[in-house]
C-alpha cells in the first residue's frame, strides 16, 4: 500500500478542483489538472498559485491539459470536481476510467449518489466519494463516501491517504447528501428563509451561529462563498430525494435568476470585492 499517491490528476479547475490540486502538490504529489481547453488551464495554474502562495516551491509539480484522454498513465488518484450535475460527471469519469484503468477514481460530489455514478466506472471498487471542503486551504474535514460496491480497501487506501494530506477523515454510507451536504444544506436554506421572512439581516444571522454556537462561518456567507447556484442545484436533488423540507426558498431562485451567485460574481448576501473579501 503506497503511503500517497504519487501522481494525482485533477479533472475540472474550478473553485474546488484547484483547491483540491493545490492541497495534492502541497502533500507531495505530482498533479496534473485538466481543463476544457488552454486558456481555462492557465487560468487554473495562476488561481492555485495565488492560493497556495506560502508553498510555491510544491507547486512547481502541478502541470495542465486539455485532454482527458491525455491522463499520466503512472496516475494512482483520479479525481473529477466538474459542476454538480449527475450527467456530466459520469460522463467524465467513465472518460477517466478508460484514461487511467488502474487508478482510484474519485468524485467530489457533495450530494449525488456513489452508487449512481457507479454504474458509469469499469471498476466500482475502486471508486469512491472524496467530499473536500471550502476553502480547501483551511479545511481540516474530508468526507469519505463509500458507494454499494466500493472496496474495503480503497477506503482504507483513502484514510491513509487523508492523513498524509492533514485532514481528518469520516466515512459515510451513501445516502442522499451524505452527512454534511444534508446538514449544512437545512441549515443555509433556513438561514435564507430568515432573510426572505425578514427575521434579520445576513450579517447578524451569521453572527448568531458564529458567536452563539461557535461555528467558523456562517450560514449565508458560507453559501456566497460555495455559490448560490451550487446552494440550489443540491437543494434541488435533496427536495426530489428527502421531500419537502429540503425545497429551496423563493429568495434563493430569484437571486441564481439574476445572476447573484456569491463570491464569484462580486453579489451574493454580501457584496464582495475584487480581493475576495466581504464589503
Amino acid at each position: 500500500m503506497i503511503d500517497h499517491p504519487r501522481h494525482v490528476t485533477v479533472i475540472g479547475g474550478g473553485t474546488m478542483g484547484c483547491g483540491i490540486a493545490g492541497l495534492m502538490a502541497v502533500a507531495g504529489s505530482a498533479v496534473t489538472v485538466i481543463e476544457v481547453d488552454r486558456a481555462a488551464a492557465d487560468r487554473v495554474a495562476e488561481r492555485v498559485h495565488r492560493e497556495w502562495a506560502d508553498d510555491a516551491g510544491a507547486l512547481t509539480r502541478l502541470d495542465t491539459i486539455t485532454d482527458v484522454m491525455r491522463t499520466p498513465p503512472e496516475t494512482d488518484l483520479v479525481i473529477e470536481a466538474v459542476a454538480e450535475d449527475a450527467g456530466l460527471k459520469a460522463e467524465v469519469l467513465a472518460a477517466a476510467g478508460r484514461a487511467a484503468p488502474h487508478a482510484i477514481l474519485a468524485t467530489n460530489t457533495s450530494s449525488i449518489s456513489i452508487s449512481r455514478l457507479a454504474r458509469a466506472v469499469h471498476d466500482p471498487g475502486r471508486f469512491l466519494g472524496l467530499h473536500f471542503f471550502n476553502p480547501v486551504t483551511k479545511s481540516a474535514l474530508i468526507e469519505i463516501v463509500t458507494g454499494d460496491r466500493t472496496a474495503p480497501q480503497t477506503v482504507e487506501l483513502a484514510r491513509n491517504w487523508s492523513e498524509r494530506w492533514q485532514r481528518t477523515p469520516i466515512v459515510v454510507r451513501d445516502s442522499p447528501g451524505f452527512a454534511t451536504s444534508r446538514l449544512g444544506v437545512l441549515l443555509g436554506l433556513e438561514a435564507i428563509r430568515m432573510v426572505e421572512e425578514g427575521v434579520a439581516d445576513p450579517h447578524d444571522i451569521d453572527a448568531a451561529m458564529v458567536l452563539g454556537y461557535r461555528h467558523p462561518i456562517g450560514p449565508l456567507r458560507l453559501t456566497d462563498l460555495v455559490g448560490l447556484d451550487v446552494r440550489l442545484a443540491i437543494a434541488d436533488y435533496l427536495s426530489a430525494e428527502l421531500g419537502d423540507r429540503f425545497s429551496p426558498p423563493r429568495l434563493l431562485r430569484e437571486k441564481v435568476g439574476d445572476g447573484l451567485l456569491g463570491r464569484k460574481t462580486g453579489q451574493g448576501f454580501y457584496s464582495w470585492t475584487a480581493k475576495g473579501r466581504p464589503s
